[in-house]
């Protein structure tokens, strides 16, 4: 009798207490749920296995990745149906395994472990980032981290990114417009908001593959340090600096934040940089750049920000995007980001919420990797290019139902004499 998916459906409601909103295809062909919803793909039982040794989200992510679980339909349907069911509740290993002291619901899993076969656990997929447990966000753990996320191939990124290899939340003046001009007035915004002018120093603290370097120094005439953790997004930002005929302004580094002790700058840009930087370092992040500017210098920070929570020692960070897309990665709320500034000397004049515009970037590079997914598959890896394409399409609903957001603050290293050097009306810029 094939009859796996009724079986598998059967259980997962009685764990979660509710009806499951997708359809189920198992290994053995048979289907159960509604007809029209997205189908949940189990391929094959070691998915299951997956599940049983790792509950929770750690357990799906392994199977996703691993390609044991798939989705058919509208991936952003399925996972908007499936969030409030799993990643909303934060269900974990204790949790499900309370669940189980249930009589009815431990007959089932009873089963469920019969069906899955094996008693071993599959290893997890060679995507996985592992390492060993020890302080967070020293020189060289950070350098790991970021080289897990980046050094994935440049031609990967472009072609998620598309030709601006900006990978960061785009500035969108309608929902109809192409991701290269969202970036490239981004990049405007930003230094507008810096007022930068010709002579003047920019640092670009994590500076990608160059783009903010490069468009800062081409239309706006100033010099530029970009520093990066990543040995290829630097090779790939010194080749396109060198195009551009600009390597007498624009310089690009492998160094950390840390290590930079050549100001006075004129302004500081950290885009999409400072989710790496996390809360034990947040405070000697700020004030490194407060002492790395000048005063009356600007500081732009530009930063994914969480919602605050009632015990904010409950914090911890989402476990696929911390073992497979950003080791080590931490959002903060924005209160606390500000405050964080304000005590390292900064003068906070401005806060402006990009939210809807971070959901539309990502759906343009989710529409890009899959445009194009043999050839992202073979740039990479399968695995990889699942990875990339589940918490690209995740993060998207995320920022579309304000769980989470992005900001652009701008801050000011104020003199003794307190002009800040701002004009009265400073969203001039827009």
């Amino acid at each position: 009798m094939t009859d796996a998916a009724l079986r598998l459906t059967s259980l997962l409601e009685q764990l979660l207490g509710a009806p499951l909103p997708v359809r189920i295809r198992a290994w053995d062909g048979s289907q159960a749920g509604p007809p029209d919803a997205p189908v949940l793909v189990v391929r094959n039982r070691r998915a299951l296995r997956r599940l049983l040794w790792k509950p929770g989200e750690l357990g799906l992510a392994r199977a996703w990745v691993s390609g044991d679980l798939g989705i058919e339909g509208d991936l952003y349907e399925a996972l908007d149906l499936l969030s409030g069911l799993i990643w909303e509740r934060g269900e974990d290993e204790r949790g499900l395994f309370e669940a189980v002291r249930s009589p009815e619901v431990r007959s089932a899993f009873r089963g469920l472990v019969k069906l899955a076969g094996s008693p071993l656990p599959p290893a997890p997929p060679r995507e996985e980032m592992r390492r060993p447990r020890g302080h967070l966000h020293t020189r060289r753990t950070d350098k790991k981290a970021i080289s897990h996320h980046y050094d994935v191939g440049n031609d990967f990124y472009e072609l998620v990114l598309g030709p601006s290899m900006v990978y960061s939340c785009a500035y969108w003046q309608s929902p109809g417009g192409t991701l290269e001009d969202a970036q490239r007035d981004k990049l405007e915004l930003v230094c507008r908001k810096l007022a930068l002018t010709p002579g003047q120093r920019l640092l670009d603290v994590g500076c990608g593959w160059g783009s903010m370097a490069i468009h800062a120094a081409r239309e706006h005439g100033v010099s530029v340090v970009g520093i990066t953790l990543s040995q290829e997004q630097a090779a790939y930002a010194r080749k396109r600096v060198a195009e551009e005929g600009l390597t007498d302004r624009v310089e690009i580094r492998v160094q950390d934040y840390r290590d930079v002790a050549d100001g006075p700058y004129d302004a500081i840009s950290s885009i999409g940089m400072a989710e790496h930087v996390g809360a034990e370092r947040y405070l000697e992040y700020a004030q490194d750049l407060f002492t790395l500017l000048r005063p009356g210098g600007r500081l732009l920070n530009h930063q994914i920000a969480r919602r605050p929570l009632r015990d904010e020692k409950a914090y911890h960070v989402d476990r696929f995007i911390d073992a497979y897309v950003f080791p080590d990665g931490e959002l903060a709320p924005i209160g606390t980001t500000v405050a964080q500034l304000e005590r390292a000397g900064f003068e906070v004049r401005d806060v402006e919420a990009l939210r809807e515009h971070y959901a539309l970037t990502l759906r343009a590079w989710v529409a890009n990797l899959e445009s194009d997914w043999p050839r992202a598959t073979r740039l990479t890896s399968p695995g990889r290019a699942r990875v990339w394409r589940l918490y690209m399409a995740a993060s998207a609903l995320a920022f579309e139902r304000n769980r989470i957001g992005v900001n652009q603050v701008l801050a000011v290293r104020t003199p003794d004499s307190g002009a800040s050097g701002l004009p009265l009306r400073a969203r001039d810029w827009n």
